[in-house]
C-alpha cells in the first residue's frame, strides 16, 4: 500500500514562505503524476497544483506567482515551494499521487496525514 507523508508545515507571518515535501513509497510514484491539495477549516479540500511525470505543472488561480511545484524521482519525493504567503492559505496541505485525471479530481481514496500551514498576520 502506498504511503504518503507530508512535512514541512508551520506558523509563519504574512509574505513568509515554505517549502513543503511529500515523501511516498513505492516504485510506481516516478511514473505518476503528483498533486498538492489542501483544506481549509469548515471548507472542501481543494486543488493547489500538480506535476506530470515529465514535469508539466499546472497550477489553481489562486496560486500562480507565488506556489512552485517540483518533484524528484529518484528520491520519491515532491516539493511544494510557497512564497508571499497570505492568511487565505492557512489550511492542511495534502499531497498525493496517481494518473493525471484522478489527481485533477483529486478522488483518491486515502489520503496522508498533511502538513498544517498557518499564516499569522
Amino acid at each position: 500500500q502506498v504511503q504518503l507523508v507530508e512535512s514541512g508545515g508551520g506558523l509563519v507571518q504574512v509574505g513568509g514562505s515554505l517549502t513543503l515535501s511529500c515523501a511516498a513509497s513505492g516504485s510506481i510514484f516516478r511514473i505518476n503524476t503528483m498533486g498538492w491539495y489542501r483544506q481549509a477549516p469548515g471548507k472542501q479540500r481543494e486543488f493547489v497544483a500538480l506535476i506530470t511525470s515529465v514535469g508539466t505543472t499546472n497550477y489553481a488561480d489562486s496560486v500562480k506567482g507565488r506556489f512552485t511545484i517540483s518533484r524528484d524521482n529518484a528520491k520519491n519525493t515532491g516539493y511544494l515551494q510557497i512564497n508571499s504567503l497570505k492568511p487565505e492559505d492557512t489550511a492542511v496541505y495534502y499531497c498525493n499521487f496517481g494518473p493525471w485525471s484522478t489527481v485533477v479530481a483529486g478522488d483518491f481514496g486515502s489520503w496522508g496525514q498533511g502538513t498544517q500551514v498557518t499564516v499569522s498576520s
